[in-house]
């Protein structure tokens, strides 16, 4: 089943045009690997998705619902600045989540908080760039969501939390889900990846089963990568 359906959708500002009439249809149970260079379009096509900014033409659906209230609901969003109160505890930070979201687990995120070394009493303002990191991935993964949207989750992490991060979304990806990943870190995901998009310029340039494409082209993701965009 389609998990999310994008048809011919523009944004621009002002001037510059960031997506360019892009269409795409993703399906449940996959981890989508979304990337490009600088100044593709992944944030601001994910940002659009989770509902944060309105597109300039053409529309959405998540689960068969057209984009509003109820798609925002269905969709977990990871931003890669920080959107949590500095002044919050890591405690306070799951209450918040919970009260903020139905679809929450306290005890799933309580789990992985534990996993990760984050404990409740530590403030937000408190923490280093990986502690963060490793937060906001807790939060965002533990919401039953219909579609994860992650955007650099391996920001400013050491290998170990890369690790336990993709363990993380491996444990919470399943056959009613999806996952997309918008990342440059592009070996971390390649295992765990069954299909890539490659944006350019606003729209898909190529899109495709990984296993596939490694075959037909005899290359690994990464050499797909510097294939398809050059020195961009």
């Amino acid at each position: 089943m389609e998990v999310l359906k994008v048809n011919s959708i523009t944004k621009k500002y002002l001037t510059k045009t960031v997506l360019n009439n892009l269409n795409l249809a993703l399906t449940e149970g996959k981890i989508y690997g979304l990337l490009g260079p600088n100044a593709s379009g992944k944030t601001t096509l994910l940002k659009l998705i989770a509902g944060l900014t309105q597109p300039t033409g053409g529309s959405f659906s998540v689960s068969g619902k057209q984009a509003g209230v109820a798609t925002k609901n269905l969709v977990s969003y990871l931003p890669t600045i920080n959107h949590l109160p500095r002044w919050m505890t890591v405690g306070n930070c799951l209450s918040y989540y919970q009260d903020f979201y139905r679809d929450f687990s306290p005890k799933q995120a309580e789990e992985r908080m534990v996993a990760m070394g984050l404990q409740p009493k530590q403030k937000i303002s408190s923490l280093s760039t990986g502690m963060l990191g490793r937060l906001k991935i807790v939060l965002a993964m533990s919401r039953q969501s219909k579609l994860y949207l992650l955007d650099e989750p391996f920001n400013g992490l050491d290998p170990i939390s890369r690790e336990k991060v993709l363990e993380m979304i491996l444990d919470a990806a399943n056959e009613d889900n999806a996952v997309v990943i918008a990342t440059h870190i592009i070996k971390e995901i390649e295992s765990i990846m069954d299909e890539v998009i490659f944006l350019h310029e606003g729209q898909v340039a190529l899109m495709g089963n990984v296993e596939n494409l490694r075959q037909t082209r005899n290359m690994s993701v990464e050499e797909l990568y510097k294939e398809v965009y050059g020195d961009a």
